[in-house]
C-alpha cells in the first residue's frame, strides 16, 4: 500500500481587502413638535400637586382641619412630602429626555457610560412601563370629589382635588412621548 500524495491545488493570489466603509450613525428624524409638547407638559402636570405638598412641609394647613394636619406636622412626614415632591418632578423631567438629545446619546458628565448611544429599548421599555404604571395609579382622581375627605375643609377639599386633577394626564402624556420615541427610533428597512 503505498501514500499517495493529494494533487496540489493551484494557488491563487490573494485577493486584497478592501476596509468596510465606515459606517454612519442613522440619525432619527427630529420629534413631532406635539411630542415635544407633550414632554414639557409631563413636567408641569406634576407640579400644581408639588407645590401644594410643599405649602404642607411649610406648615400651612393648606386645606385640612387642625385634626387632620396634625400627622403632616410630624418631621418625618415632611421629609417624605418632600422627598416624594422632588422624585416625582425628576421623574416627569425624564420625560423630556425622549425629545432631546440626551435621550439620544447619554450627557458626557456621567460617570462610565457618558458620551455612549442610549439603546431604544433603555429608554421606551421603562418610559412604556412608566405610563402605564402612572396610568393606573392617577385613574381614578377625576373621581375626587365622589370619596369622602373628613379631615378636609369644603375648600381644601375642593382646591387639593383641582391640584390633583393634572396628574390624570401624567401617564396618557409619558406614553404618547414614549411611542413618538419609539417610532423615530424602531430599526428601518427590515425586510
Amino acid at each position: 500500500m503505498t501514500l499517495r500524495k493529494p494533487p496540489a491545488t493551484p494557488q491563487t493570489p490573494a485577493t486584497p481587502r478592501t476596509p468596510a466603509a465606515p459606517q454612519t450613525p442613522v440619525v432619527p428624524p427630529p420629534p413631532p413638535r406635539w411630542a415635544v409638547l407633550a414632554a414639557h407638559l409631563t413636567a408641569l402636570v406634576v407640579l400644581p400637586s408639588g407645590l401644594w405638598r410643599i405649602a404642607l412641609v411649610l406648615d400651612h394647613p393648606a386645606g385640612y382641619t387642625e385634626a387632620g394636619f396634625e400627622p403632616f406636622a410630624t418631621v418625618d412626614a415632611k421629609i417624605w412630602m418632600l422627598t416624594l415632591t422632588v422624585a416625582s418632578e425628576l421623574v416627569a423631567l425624564l420625560t423630556i429626555g425622549l425629545v432631546r438629545p440626551w435621550g439620544e446619546v447619554v450627557p458626557r458628565w456621567i460617570p462610565l457610560i457618558g458620551g455612549r448611544r442610549v439603546r431604544p429599548l433603555a429608554a421606551v421599555v421603562p418610559a412604556a412601563l412608566g405610563a402605564a404604571g402612572l396610568t393606573l395609579m392617577w385613574a381614578a382622581v377625576p373621581f375626587w370629589w365622589t370619596y369622602p375627605h373628613a379631615d378636609l375643609t369644603a375648600t381644601g377639599n375642593l382646591v387639593v382635588g383641582i391640584l390633583y386633577q393634572p396628574l390624570f394626564l401624567w401617564g396618557p402624556l409619558t406614553a404618547a412621548v414614549t411611542v413618538s420615541y419609539y417610532r423615530r427610533h424602531r430599526v428601518r428597512g427590515r425586510g
